[in-house]
């Protein structure tokens, strides 16, 4: 027996919600001792969501044009479903170590995955914004999640001020898209608008819609809840905030400016451009003076998201192919660093967060110091490993569009941000040890250590041109023919 078309293209979306509500019933009655079993339940839920997008037509809608089922979609969920996935089992460990090893933890990732999937898979304004505050309100809770850590609160306050100002801001922004277009739906608020002929309310309107969207990617200017963010939440949940919720925000950032404003792309193109420059120069420069490996990863991300904007500000297949393969590498690279901070622990089995503790770690745990050199040397886009070949496709979409100053730029910045993840390679290896070091965090996040830094080196070469094959695949399908 079939399943009526809306159910099939949706499968991924009803899985998850569905689990997550039946997980959440089930645990309440074990309380947190469940902590272990609906984590692992929750990876076997986003494990098994990805299947279920088999057999799903190249391009289709659901529900009246406001979920689009397509290769774009599919690509942006099947890495948010597998990075979500070791996100919760990276975290396990640590949480069993605290006081806040709560059964809720897995379930509130359930609910932003969700909320992600659906933002991969929106058509409409509605569905992105839909998508978008299901997201956030997960991560709102995710981020104050150790309550007894004032850190922790005020990181998931600070989060939320902010949060709902840009989600404000946003919602003005596609009331006025909605007032000129007389639409919600991206194609036809790309037929209604006329491309070149945009007027000037819509077009204020496009610039608060983006405002949200920047937001959540953490592109300069509306970057500056990133490091005090990163800083005070518990680091299993940054590992989360800097991987998963980026890959949706940008694959989202991605169709709306393509598939609804493609046609003006001349009108907002100058602003993406802004936005790369901005992030890639402030997170290179506002790495190079942080003591907290924390701080530090969330320059790292705003630099990388500015790269990623490259791809963006070129627009096209090409453009959007570059921005996926960015993406996906990106998320190997950022969770393997932060399994690696969560294995950085003194004696007493506290998190070590201070860079300066990191001297002499090659002493003591060798095969941990030499990963973290592998994933800082990714980081960098030093060849021949895998980090500098993302770099290397969003440089050359820009060369191919003639945007060269945006290439050469981007160019500077990475040579700029190389010198703060060499300079954790130095004080690895170079430093004289100031701390003694804490046995490993558990084998499970070492051997997910031990695979990310595999492929991370030449032996990632393999996946290369199925990877970008795959996203030059799913980016075509922004502009059917």
């Amino acid at each position: 027996m079939s399943l009526p078309p809306n159910i099939a293209l949706t499968a991924p979306e009803l899985i998850i919600g569905l689990s997550a509500l039946l997980l959440l019933v089930t645990a309440v009655f074990r309380g947190d001792r469940s902590l272990a079993a609906v984590s692992w339940s929750s990876v076997v839920v986003l494990l098994g969501a990805g299947p279920a997008m088999l057999g799903q037509p190249e391009r289709a809608f659901a529900y009246g044009g406001l979920f689009a089922a397509d290769r774009f979609a599919q690509f942006l969920k099947v890495t948010i479903y597998a990075s979500a996935a070791v996100s919760i089992i990276l975290a396990v460990p640590a949480l069993r170590r605290t006081a806040q090893g709560r059964f809720e933890y897995p379930i509130l990732i359930l609910l932003s995955v969700l909320g992600m999937s659906l933002m991969a898979s929106a058509a409409d304004l509605l569905t992105l914004y839909i998508g978008l505050e299901l997201q956030s309100l997960a991560l709102y809770v995710l981020a104050a999640f150790q309550r007894s850590d004032t850190r922790s609160s005020e990181a998931g306050l600070k989060y939320f001020l902010l949060g709902a100002l840009s989600s404000g801001i946003m919602l003005f922004g596609i009331s006025l898209v909605y007032g000129f277009a007389g639409t919600t739906q991206f194609a036809a608020v790309h037929t209604a608008l006329g491309g070149h002929a945009l007027a000037l309310g819509a077009l204020v309107g496009l610039v608060f819609t983006m405002v949200g969207l920047a937001f959540k990617v953490s592109a300069v200017p509306f970057h500056m809840w990133t490091p005090d963010v990163y800083e005070g939440a518990p680091t299993p949940v940054v590992a989360f905030f800097a991987a998963v919720p980026k890959v949706a925000a940008m694959g989202l950032f991605t169709r709306l400016l393509l598939e609804a404003f493609g046609g003006a792309q001349d009108r907002w193109q100058a602003i993406v451009a802004f936005m790369s420059v901005g992030s890639m120069f402030l997170g290179a420069v506002g790495a190079i003076g942080q003591t907290s490996f924390k701080r530090l990863m969330a320059y790292s991300s705003i630099n990388n998201v500015g790269f990623a904007l490259i791809g963006l500000a070129v627009g096209g297949a090409a453009g959007a192919a570059s921005v996926l393969f960015y993406m996906a590498i990106y998320v190997v690279m950022t969770i393997g660093a932060f399994l690696a901070i969560l294995d950085l622990r003194d004696p007493d089995g506290r998190q070590i967060e201070d860079i300066a503790s990191l001297a002499g770690l090659n002493a003591r745990h060798p095969g941990l110091a030499a990963a973290l050199a592998f994933i800082m040397f990714s980081l960098a886009g030093i060849p021949p490993l895998l980090g500098f070949f993302p770099k290397l496709a969003v440089f050359r979409a820009a060369m191919d569009a003639g945007l060269y100053p945006l290439a050469i730029l981007g160019v500077v910045a990475s040579v700029v941000g190389a010198y703060y993840y060499l300079r954790i390679v130095k004080t690895m290896y170079f430093d004289e040890p100031r701390t003694a070091f804490g046995p490993r965090l558990s084998t499970v996040n070492g051997a997910l250590l031990l695979a990310s830094t595999a492929a991370l080196s030449p032996l990632g070469w393999l996946a290369l041109s199925p990877l970008f094959a795959a996203a030059q695949v799913a980016a075509g399908t922004l502009f059917p023919r």
